[in-house]
């Protein structure tokens, strides 16, 4: 039976789009989101656990053993009119006892934690109404997180083009003034590959009770939701390296292990249109994993195999290569 998570984890994955837009700014013509000064790609942690939310959504409708008598918290409900729930209407369909405000509250935040597989990883900031003694009471359930990811960033420049189109409707024919067709516009990416950092933190495992077997289900999400997400805007995403270091202690981590890879090519950045113009530099990455190598309990690794990777200053090697040194370094899951 799985446990709740004891030590902390670090996260490291990294992506890539082609022609496509990872992540757009809804407030800016929804263009993919650009840091102005150094032309880097970034995607947000919400974007990310969206698709991690959407994975398990779909394993739930598919009916996956593991996920039998689960949810997913943060996702489109609505009721028998059309109408879309908001999140103190969402809150009520996990409210299965009554009493005092205090007491509904702390069966609600249980029965959410128990029931969500998002809450218990991600957290949540819940806005609730409840009705004590015909009276209506609001709060708030406050869950902090044990699975935390900072924004993920290009480790390279990127540009953006800009696509404009026909459709194949007028805009409108009720009036019959236009023999014209709509156009679409659209800003994309030629190529980014996006790289994301993250912590499992075992502190706030405890007040969410997350387990080792969602854990498993997160990576799981992380690699095959990115992979099938096939939709117009994100067809064109592919996983390419995953890797979580489990530490035996409480409370240290490294840190910062997205610092230690470095992109390696030979064309100017923005000119980069596929993975296999790059190749990973894992050197110093390698070398800080060894150097805590007694403070680390075990590693789980997931690569694409059209990765390429600098093992050293004179080696380059593939996949199965950097697998075989971790694997004669680590215990490896």
């Amino acid at each position: 039976m799985s446990k709740i998570i004891g030590n902390r984890s670090e996260l490291l994955f990294l992506y890539d789009i082609k022609d496509a837009n990872p992540n757009g700014d809804p407030m800016d013509e929804n263009k993919p989101r650009i840091d102005e000064e150094t032309d880097i790609n970034i995607v947000t942690d919400v974007r990310l656990k969206r698709t991690v939310r959407d994975y398990f959504i779909e394993l739930i409708e598919q009916q996956d053993q593991r996920l039998e008598d689960q949810d997913v918290f943060i996702r489109e409900v609505r009721d028998k009119e059309g109408f879309l729930y908001d999140a103190k209407t969402r809150a009520k369909d996990f409210l299965k006892s009554t009493g005092s405000f205090a007491e509904m509250k702390k069966a609600l935040r249980e029965d959410i934690c128990k029931k969500c597989i998002d809450i218990r990883l991600f957290g949540a900031v819940i806005p609730i109404d409840l009705k004590v003694e015909g009276k209506s009471k609001s709060g708030s359930i406050h869950l902090i997180g044990p699975v935390q990811f900072r924004m993920g960033r290009s480790l390279h420049r990127v540009i953006v083009k800009f696509i404009k189109g026909t459709g194949a409707f007028a805009s409108d024919y009720s009036e019959k003034k236009s023999m014209q067709r709509t156009f679409r516009e659209e800003y994309i990416l030629p190529y980014s590959l996006i790289s994301f950092y993250g912590i499992v933190n075992e502190n706030a495992a405890e007040d969410t009770l997350l387990m080792e077997d969602d854990i498993e289900l997160l990576m799981e999400g992380l690699w095959n939701g990115t992979k099938n997400k096939i939709t117009r805007s994100k067809f064109g995403q592919m996983p390419r390296f995953l890797l979580r270091v489990v530490y035996k202690e409480k409370n240290f981590y490294i840190g910062n292990l997205d610092k230690k890879i470095l992109p390696e090519y030979e064309k100017d950045d923005i000119e980069l249109r596929d993975v296999s113009e790059i190749t990973l530099n894992v050197i110093e990455l390698l070398k800080t994993l060894r150097n805590h190598k007694e403070k680390i309990e075990y590693l789980e690794l997931k690569i694409d195999d059209s990765v390429k990777f600098r093992l050293s200053d004179e080696k380059e090697g593939n996949a199965k290569e950097l697998k075989s040194i971790l694997n004669q370094n680590f215990n490896m899951k």
